[in-house]
């Protein structure tokens, strides 16, 4: 069974429990409607539009991804309130407290509030987030980095390039990408001309996500070198500052053996400032016994949505933010530039993180 038509099972018994609570909310308005008709429908609907506008690009397909995904993130969301709302009502039916009025006026506004916030935070911009570290022998230099923008036909162009310039009014001294740079759609070739157009003194470095080999690694590559991004693929670059970057494949999709990161790490220099870029916030520990001043990561979008922060911290110890792998040694997880899919965000919002590096005091 394919990948769409799975989601689709998923979110038809998801839609089903939410018309479950909407029947409670409205008895008059019966149960084969909310609970069998609409989720049928809606689930034809939205396997027919997601895995349509993979391969079909244009206006009317842009409208048709974005309503698809945003109903699909919806109900996601909604899905996991309801089985709230449920809990709570039983809980109060059992402690026999009248509570069916309150309920149904209580549901409506958080429903109606959440999809709002929700909506509106996938249309916000990225804000540039400054972050401080101090690195011994490390010059001052200023970094903006790029993760997680899943560019294409989600992203238009035009909002990349806002992002883009936002980036270029803080004069950074270097771009590090930190992957899942492009997805699917059309103007594949616009979006890495744009990213070229961003000049800076040391150039721009990446390293690829899971989304790049998804989508190709060879055509994932080729955007890199349209995009002017110099490809860390396991390997060690130099700055002329002195600043050591090193990027590793995606660790989960490329299967990295810990050894074959343990054997980069001996191959760099302690004494001088080293920054390890890696999509996903993995081998951390492997970072922190070689004393990584700083690790790079994304993949996570810090949940994007709510509650899959709660999904994403059963597998990634580290989601978001500053954390301390060691005495010497820090990551940074970023949110993410925009989204994946779903052009939602509820609980994480979007940045563009600027690192102000600078020598210990």
């Amino acid at each position: 069974m394919g990948f769409f038509a799975v989601a689709g099972l998923i979110l038809f018994f998801m839609q089903s429990a939410i018309g479950a609570w909407f029947y409670f909310c409205f008895p008059k308005i019966g149960w084969k409607l909310p609970i069998l008709l609409l989720p049928l429908c809606t689930g034809l609907f939205l396997n027919f539009a997601l895995s349509y506008t993979r391969t079909h690009y244009g206006t009317w397909e842009s409208i048709l991804y974005f309503l698809a995904y945003t109903l699909a993130g919806l109900i996601f969301i909604f899905f996991f309130l309801v089985v709230s709302f449920a809990f709570l009502q039983g809980i109060l039916a059992l402690a026999h407290v009248p509570s069916r009025k309150f309920m149904v006026w209580l549901s409506m506004g958080v429903l109606v509030l959440t999809a709002a916030l929700s909506v509106y935070g996938g249309l916000k911009n990225p804000k540039i987030k400054h972050l401080d570290i101090a690195i011994p022998q490390a010059p001052d230099m200023k970094i903006a980095v790029i993760s997680d923008a899943h560019l294409g036909i989600g992203v238009s162009l035009r909002r990349f390039q806002k992002a883009l310039d936002l980036i270029a009014s803080q004069k950074p001294d270097a771009v590090l990408v930190l992957g899942d740079l492009f997805e699917y759609g059309p103007h594949r070739e616009k979006y890495a001309q744009a990213l070229a157009r961003l000049q800076t003194k040391y150039g721009t470095f990446g390293v690829l996500g899971n989304h790049e080999y998804y989508t190709g690694l060879e055509k994932s590559l080729e955007f890199y070198r349209q995009a002017n991004i110099y490809p860390l693929r396991n390997e060690i670059r130099m700055l002329p500052n002195g600043v050591q970057l090193i990027g590793v494949n995606d660790i989960a999709t490329s299967r990295l053996l810990p050894q074959q990161l343990h054997m980069l790490l001996e191959n760099t220099h302690p004494q001088r400032p080293r920054i390890l870029l890696s999509h996903q916030p993995l081998y951390t520990d492997i970072a922190a016994r070689h004393e990584i001043p700083l690790m790079l990561s994304g993949h996570t979008h810090k949940g994007q949505i709510f509650p899959f922060q709660f999904f994403v911290k059963l597998k990634y110890p580290y989601v978001y933010g500053w954390y301390d792998l060691s005495a010497k040694s820090k990551i940074y997880v970023t949110s993410g530039m925009f989204y994946w899919g779903m052009p939602l965000r509820f609980f994480s919002s979007s940045e563009i993180p600027l690192i102000h590096l600078k020598a210990n005091d």
